[in-house]
């Protein structure tokens, strides 16, 4: 044990002395260039201290001024299994981060005309169903577009979080929904949908998979060699970190076998990063239009500017502007934050799922900014845990007339209400066998979901609403002789 983590710590010093990725390490952090202070990185390292061990799984952090990286660090193991260490070369899945990659694809796609921004999606995919206001592309980029988020349409079907579908059944379950959480424009809700949407825009336009796309348009030419979308889950990945959980006292596997890229499964590394986040200072890939392009904020129709531009959330940290997007998806966690007139960049790549990369990212910022920053915010005082509020402080429903079975025709779905105990319970699929617990008249609630009950004229429920955070009023309707 002892030497496994002497040569986990032999490895972050090789890194350090070795670095080639647009200049060596030298000087301070201030000056712009070379090595920073010690007593930096060693502030550094106490941030990150908890995954420092080889019974952990942890992060590699990355510490980026004016284009070169003047930190590379590996906290933890990349893999438990094999006694892996991670370093600044292991490949991650990076969840969300992958969505400015997506984005800048379809910005390096309207630059040659191929794809217009403003376009109805339906003019690449017909599927698509026509609702009373056009979504755009542009919609689609900004989460503005009020079209469902498909993760939480598949999980609503039944399905568990280990289940296995296809690009194509989430086309097909899209192409399904019949209402938006709102009209196109009108508000900003994160939507997974809208980037998945964007990959198949891309490989109706060009011809080529958002893998192929990126690969020979971003990644290649940035030099990140150890960076590709990945939608092939037999794809063997060299350096790859495994995903994990934490389980009791140790930790799980959490990994996806999903194949769906564009909204997420971006592998890459601290390494690959440093070319991408450079070329926002000189931009090797797209040049000035495609910069002023990616870093435009959405608007609403009301003419509300949004902090949320392609794939890129403007943002401030104490006083200093920041532009930053977060990942989360199994056990992998992600950040890349921007202090753009700082010249500094945080790269924080992570494979447990109780990480916090955008906190690690703002502490790590604090190290090295902190004399630029203003006072840091107090503490607010901790919230109790709201509880889900009757709709009108009236006594909760009867549940004997809840039981039947319901259909969506969106989901495609057939969900069950019985009465087991005394308390009713709704089934569906493989995924969902839950309470229904009462919270006012006719309206329950079963884990995320609120369920909202329709009664006819004669008092009798007909049918249900669902809400589901990402999914919004999402109709049932009960079927007789147990088929839709």
């Amino acid at each position: 044990m002892v030497g496994m983590v002497g040569t986990t710590r032999w490895a972050r010093m090789v890194f350090l002395a070795s670095m080639t990725l647009g200049g060596t390490v030298g000087t301070s952090a201030a000056a712009g260039q070379g090595t920073p202070p010690a007593t930096a990185e060693a502030r550094v390292d106490l941030i990150f201290a908890r995954f420092d061990n080889t019974r952990s799984p942890g992060c590699a952090v990355g510490v980026v001024q004016n284009g070169d990286l003047i930190l590379g660090r590996g906290y933890g193991m990349a893999n438990l299994e094999h006694g892996l260490a991670i370093t600044p070369r292991t490949v991650f899945r990076i969840g969300s981060v992958s969505k400015q990659f997506t984005a800048a694809a379809v910005a390096l796609l309207a630059q040659k005309g191929t794809i217009s921004l403003d376009a109805d999606v339906r003019d690449y995919l017909p599927e698509i169903p026509a609702y009373e206001r056009p979504v755009t592309v542009r919609h689609l980029i900004h989460h503005t577009s009020g079209i469902r988020d498909y993760l939480v349409l598949m999980r609503l079907t039944g399905l568990r979080s280990a289940d296995y579908y296809t690009d194509a059944e989430v086309l097909d379950m899209l192409a399904r929904q019949e209402e938006l959480n709102f009209l196109p424009g009108d508000e900003h809700l994160y939507s997974n949908s809208g980037y998945f949407l964007l990959s198949q825009i891309v490989l109706r336009a060009s011809g080529r998979s958002l893998a192929e796309y990126a690969k020979e348009t971003i990644f290649d030419p940035l030099g990140m060699t150890h960076s590709h979308y990945h939608d092939d889950r037999n794809h063997i990945v060299s350096d790859r970190a495994t995903g994990y959980a934490p389980a009791g006292e140790g930790f799980r596997i959490s990994v996806t076998q999903l194949e769906m890229v564009g909204d997420g499964g971006v592998f890459t590394t601290v390494e690959d990063l440093v070319h991408w986040v450079r070329n926002f200072d000189e931009p090797r890939v797209g040049g000035a239009s495609f910069l002023e392009t990616v870093h435009t904020r959405g608007r609403l129709t009301n003419g509300e500017e949004l902090g949320y531009a392609f794939g890129l959330v403007h943002g401030d940290h104490r006083g200093l502007r920041t532009v930053s997007h977060g990942g989360s998806f199994v056990g992998y966690r992600a950040d890349i934050t921007t202090y753009p007139d700082e010249g500094l960049d945080i790269i924080t790549l992570c494979n447990v799922s109780d990480a916090s990369p955008t906190r690690l990212a703002r502490q790590v910022g604090e190290v090295f900014l902190e004399d630029r920053m203003g006072p840091a915010p107090e503490q607010a005082a901790r919230r109790p845990r709201a509880r889900r509020p009757d709709v009108d402080g009236s006594p909760p429903t009867e549940v004997a007339g809840l039981v039947g079975r319901y259909y969506s025709t969106e989901l495609d779905t057939t969900y069950e209400i019985v009465i087991e105990g005394g308390m009713a319970r709704v089934r569906a699929g493989r995924g969902i066998d839950q309470a229904l617990s009462p919270a006012g008249i006719d309206t329950f609630t079963a884990g995320s979901m609120t369920f909202r009950m329709m009664r006819g004229d004669d008092g009798r429920v007909y049918g249900f609403s669902v809400d589901a955070g990402r999914v919004q009023h999402l109709e049932f309707m009960r079927v007789e002789g147990g088929g839709p």
